[in-house]
């Protein structure tokens, strides 16, 4: 008999393939939706697709693909004949179409071998029913409803998948009411799908009552969050505040190229570092190691992906503004994934959306214990600026601290200070802030010759009276 594990969920994917989208990019598409539902936990157990004009319609999918769904799930495959009598031009012309769209989806089944003598799709039974269905596309609330009724289980969409991992692996105070208010935002006006039986209820009554309460409960409870998140980003601004004057390094990049275990490896902190995207979500700053003088601040930032949705963007903007407000940018990439050139481009889209712009850049090609000697050397060629990495190589991380370092130091000054031994505070400040090359002590004071930008020099001129 068949059965959904609730252990072990698992999950069929959905592509739904418009003339707008090349078939190599849905396919790498599905294939990150794929990771992000194992992230969830879920097990996937089939892929399906189908072309269709756009993800317009009732249920996104035609009503023959809608049916070859239900099989993996046992659904009925259909959904209430009232709900198709309302028919937008739209529908009508998808509906003209039907027939090609059946002639398609007898050919894509043969591409994947499931189809019979006599050209019907001929699946093989399923061990076990999935428990989820996940559309790698955006679904409004009532193809949700719809689609849900056909198939007779929980469907989500990828804005839905991304919203929850967020949920699960947020940990911080500002990251967790960040993800909350996205999720809220998200859930609101799928309420009348996803409600109660009150909510169901036909007519003006307690059912419209219910759900009107329940999203003022949200818009309320939305306004309750961001004048919390309010004050805890006024908290972060004071905070980048009296570290704007040190020098920063942001780590940026698509999700899972290697930030946390890059960020580790330059200044020995114990960050999480697990091979699942989204694994961090909370900015963490560190000083690089062995630490410098002055000292260069390190800050990890959440990982991109394609599609994310804009209240994500939103809502991690104050995360973001590390690689605003940091002097120097490290593009990550994992450059034994064949997509990371496409990857590369969400990440300059994303940080352009928040406003970075100027910003000195490193493009850090990591994880190339994975590439041959070839593969190396022909990224090098495209890439001759780059830096091929792997953190698993001690001596990859030290050239790579040697570049960081190098970057800063391009554009010190080098000077000479008299600091005399009765002001207080002047020789710690120095040795603090700056890298001392040469001292000799005096009957009054030390005179040390430092090297240090001129922004500092300025700084402790001023301060000191120098």
């Amino acid at each position: 008999m068949k059965s959904i594990s609730r252990e072990n969920p698992k999950a069929l994917l959905v592509s739904v393939r418009t003339p707008d989208v090349q078939d190599f990019e849905a396919d790498e598409s599905l294939n990150e939706l794929e990771r992000l539902v194992t992230t969830l936990g879920f097990q996937v157990i089939a892929k399906q697709f189908q072309r269709r004009p756009s993800t317009s319609g009732a249920t996104v999918v035609g009503e023959g693909k809608l049916k070859e769904l239900a099989w993996f799930t046992g659904g009925p495959g259909l959904i209430e004949a009232a709900n198709f009598a309302k028919k937008t031009k739209l529908s009508e012309r998808l509906e003209r179409e039907s027939q090609e769209e059946a002639e398609q989806e007898v050919e894509d089944s043969a591409d994947l071998g499931l189809a019979n003598e006599a050209g019907q799709p001929a699946l093989k039974e399923p061990e076990e029913l999935a428990g989820v269905v996940v559309f790698d596309c955006d679904l409004t609330p009532s193809q949700l409803k719809n689609v849900e009724k056909a198939l007779g289980c929980e469907v989500l969409d990828r804005t839905g998948v991304i919203i929850e991992i967020f949920s699960r692996h947020a940990k911080t105070r500002a990251a967790r009411l960040q993800v909350e208010i996205a999720r809220l935002n998200y859930l609101a006006p799928r309420l009348r799908e996803t409600g109660g039986a009150s909510e169901r209820q036909a007519g003006r009554g307690s059912g419209e009552s219910e759900l009107e309460l329940d999203r003022r409960r949200i818009r309320d409870r939305v306004t309750e969050l961001k004048t919390e998140l309010e004050a805890v980003q006024r908290e972060q601004v004071n905070r980048r505040a009296q570290r704007s004057e040190t020098q920063s390094v942001a780590l940026v990049g698509y999700t899972n190229a290697g930030k946390s275990s890059t960020m580790r490896a330059l200044t020995g902190s114990e960050v999480l570092v697990q091979d699942k995207l989204f694994a961090t979500l909370d900015t963490t700053v560190r000083a690089l190691q062995p630490e410098t003088h002055p000292r260069i601040l390190i800050s990890d930032t959440v990982g991109f992906i394609k599609k994310l949705p804009h209240d994500l963007v939103a809502s991690f903007r104050s995360t973001l503004d590390e690689a605003l407000n940091a002097s120097l940018l490290l593009y990550l990439v994992d450059a034994s994934d064949p997509t990371f050139r496409s990857q590369l481009e969400v990440t300059h889209e994303v940080l352009d959306e928040v406003g970075v712009e100027d910003t000195a850049s490193l493009l850090v090609l990591n994880k190339a214990d994975r590439l041959d000697d070839a593969e190396k050397k022909a990224l090098l060629r495209e890439y001759p600026e780059a830096l091929l990495i792997s953190t698993r190589r001690p001596e990859d991380v030290k050239a790579l601290r040697e570049r960081i370092v190098r970057h800063f130091e391009r554009d010190m000054v080098e000077e000479e200070i008299f600091a005399r031994y009765d002001v207080k505070g002047i020789i710690g400040e120095v040795r603090s802030s700056m890298r001392v090359i040469k001292e000799s002590f005096e009957n009054e004071g030390v005179r040390l010759t430092v090297r240090s930008g001129a922004t500092e020099l300025a700084r402790l001129k001023k301060r000191f009276n120098l």
